[in-house]
């Protein structure tokens, strides 16, 4: 067997393997036996009949094509293992000859990272300000959620709730049907389509109508743009919203109850703090691993961005089907999905490739990371991350210890905390006090090494 070998650009080698004769022509005599024992042909019992009838009877190929399927995964392993040719997915293959027998593979090998100095790396960090306009806006949802509601007879006003039974399509394709649907009216707030919370204003209770609206240039679905929306409405209900005053009374009604209003808004703007917070911190890690990606010298094999491609695509696709099963929505459930945003299946995945292609990017700057600090997360730090979600849990605390007690469980436990550790690692790096810190550590450690 002759092997060579060729370096491609995004880590793939060239993989040419030419068979020896023998080799075929073994492999050609066992598939014969195979197809002969299990083909009938007229006139002959069952792996008795020659092989130039056997071809005749299956086509010229068919003997040579089943050698080669079970021939090609040998003689590719012995490859590799000669080579000391390490793939990370399955390699593409073609077929250069047939006899003599030479194949050439595409191997997707592991990817090259070459952080250069992502020491020096500095990332400012913004200040989180929690600003007053947002507490305001959270208390009044706290009043429309304490609200009272009242059935009302008079004509329909902007606030009010309705219930009604609403038929809709565009064109023959149903755009809703529901019966007893609840909404608010909100004035500026668009309902299905623009136009179609307008025309229940000054109506009453009882009335059945049609609304007619054109769908916009910019619909989610291309099919439906500039096309019109035709509604059957017909009017079941309507409620007034009657909202609580805010004062220290209505502070006493929320949640557990708080002493006064001043209280209440100094516990929302803590709830509002600790998101925007969270919502820093995850701004501030992207920001940290897209400037490490921008200065690293990356080379990966294009599987993994189609790898991660899919990964999307199923997650995207099924989030609205089968109740996010990761498996992916059924065939019809995926066409229903494409119709709905008006793409097909290669315009959507190729939306999500340069997605795809960032995280790619992303984790692969982050696992360099972890190797070039040597960190590792140990078994008793698994062990204390599963007794600190199971005190977490309550009452589900036992539910949680048996569902981390696997070893695929605790290697996924053991993966996010690595990954935690390693981010933890960069922000310390990459933030002005962190790197103030790392550099006070650095000079402490050389004043120590002189004093001794």
């Amino acid at each position: 067997m002759k092997i060579s070998t060729e370096q491609l650009p995004e880590r793939q080698v060239a993989l040419q393997i030419e068979v020896d004769d023998g080799r075929l022509e073994k492999a050609l005599a066992s598939a014969f036996r195979r197809l002969a024992s299990k083909t009938r042909i007229p006139g002959f019992r069952p792996g008795k009949a020659p092989r130039a009838v056997l071809e005749r009877h299956l086509g010229e190929h068919a003997v040579l094509h089943e050698a080669i399927d079970r021939l090609l995964p040998e003689v590719y392993k012995e490859a590799l293992e000669q080579e000391k040719i390490d793939p990370i997915d399955q390699a593409a293959y073609d077929l250069v000859t047939e006899q003599p027998l030479v194949v050439k593979f595409t191997v997707p090998v592991q990817p090259s990272v070459d952080l250069g100095e992502y020491k020096a790396l500095r990332v400012p960090k913004e200040p989180v300000v929690v600003e007053p306009d947002r507490i305001d806006e959270s208390l009044e949802g706290l009043r429309h959620r304490y609200a009272t509601l009242e059935p009302v007879t008079r004509a329909i006003q902007w606030g009010d709730i309705v219930r009604t039974d609403i038929n809709g399509e565009v064109d023959g394709t149903v755009l809703v049907h529901e019966d007893d649907a609840e909404f608010q009216l909100i004035e500026g707030r668009t309902i299905s389509l623009p136009g179609f919370a307008e025309a229940f204003i000054d109506r009453e209770k009882g009335a059945e109508f049609e609304i007619e609206v054109p769908v916009p240039e910019d619909a989610p679905d291309e099919r439906m743009r500039g096309q019109q929306a035709r509604y059957q409405v017909r009017i079941k209900e309507t409620k007034e919203e009657h909202l609580p005053e805010l004062d220290d009374g209505f502070a006493r009604q929320v949640g557990e109850g708080f002493s006064n209003l001043e209280a209440l808004r100094s516990r929302i703007e803590q709830d509002l703090r600790q998101a925007l917070e969270q919502e820093a911190e995850h701004h501030y890690h992207d920001q940290i691993l897209d400037m490490l990606a921008e200065r690293a010298q990356i080379e990966y094999p294009p599987v993994l961005v189609e790898r991660e491609t899919d990964r999307l695509f199923r997650e995207q696709t099924s989030a609205a089907h089968a109740g996010g099963n990761t498996g992916g929505p059924k065939p019809e459930e995926l066409e229903q999905y494409l119709q709905q945003v008006g793409k097909s299946e290669e315009e959507l995945r190729s939306e999500l490739r340069p997605l795809a292609e960032n995280r790619v990017r992303r984790s692969l700057v982050l696992s360099q990371v972890t190797e070039a600090e040597d960190i590792h997360v140990t078994d008793s730090e698994v062990e204390a991350e599963t007794g600190r979600m199971a005190e977490g849990a309550g009452s589900q605390g036992d539910e949680i210890r048996k569902l981390f007690s696997s070893d695929s469980a605790k290697e996924s436990l053991r993966r996010s905390l690595l990954t935690k550790k390693t981010l933890e690692r960069l922000v310390q790096i990459a933030s002005t006090d962190g790197a103030a810190s790392e550099e006070a550590k650095t000079d402490a450690s050389k004043t120590g090494d002189k004093t001794e």
